[in-house]
């Protein structure tokens, strides 16, 4: 072998190969941070500042800071995980059921479970972040992963219900999905943030409602007027 054959076996790939070593690192580094953020948001409520989420970390807020940008940024990097986790349950119940209610009822249920798993870390993937004193800016802090979790969501509730409803039935499977999500969101965030109380549902009642309402609307009984 030339002295230039060893020369380039061990430059470029040297370095490509310190670079991957490198690159790797980060991202494994960047991983532990957000289990460690998702711990701490979880013991200390989802107004926990930078400073308190790295001490409970072990490090320090400029280590965060270096990772994520600001709070948003890490508002954005837990809420990916946490939304992609809740995405796979839901698709895994609803691929269980039986039936469009069914299939309902089971994605319903799941989001509630694991929203009621860790309220704290709900609250803090899915929020405004507004003038954060720790450097956020004014924005929805994981607006890419919510919307993208939120269409998913969509379609996934679509499917059943198109092949119910069959053919003709376009423009109602058009606008229905949204305002479903809506609903179940508005209606689950609500009862999450209820205090515990002898009206207040447990999640199991809570998701047969939703989907209720879902299904046959609040007031079944009524008609239209001629």
């Amino acid at each position: 072998m030339s002295q230039s054959d060893g020369d380039s076996l061990s430059g470029p790939a040297a370095v490509d190969g310190r670079a991957s070593r490198w690159q790797s690192h980060r991202e494994e580094r960047r991983r532990e941070l957000i289990k460690s953020a998702r711990r701490a948001v979880h013991a200390l409520g989802s107004d926990a500042s930078m400073e308190d989420i790295a001490a409970a970390a072990g490090t320090s807020k400029s280590v965060f800071y270096r990772y994520f940008g600001d709070k948003a940024g890490l508002q954005q990097a837990v809420g990916e995980v946490v939304l992609g986790q809740m995405q796979r349950r839901i698709q895994e119940a609803a691929q269980a059921a039986q039936t469009p209610r069914e299939g309902l009822l089971a994605m319903v249920s799941a989001y509630l479970q694991m929203a009621e798993t860790s309220p704290n870390v709900y609250t803090f993937v899915t929020r405004y972040s507004a003038g954060d004193p720790d450097g956020g800016h004014t924005a929805i802090a994981t607006a890419g992963a919510l919307g993208h979790f939120f269409d998913s969501i969509a379609d996934m509730i679509a499917q059943p219900m198109r092949a119910h409803l069959g053919a003709g039935k376009e423009a109602v499977i058009g606008y229905w999905p949204n305002a479903a999500i809506g609903l179940v969101r508005n209606a689950g965030e609500q009862w999450l943030a209820s205090p515990d109380s002898p009206t207040k549902p447990d999640q199991e009642t809570m998701a047969r409602q939703i989907t209720a309402w879902l299904c046959v609307g609040i007031a079944p009984e009524l008609t239209d007027v001629p």
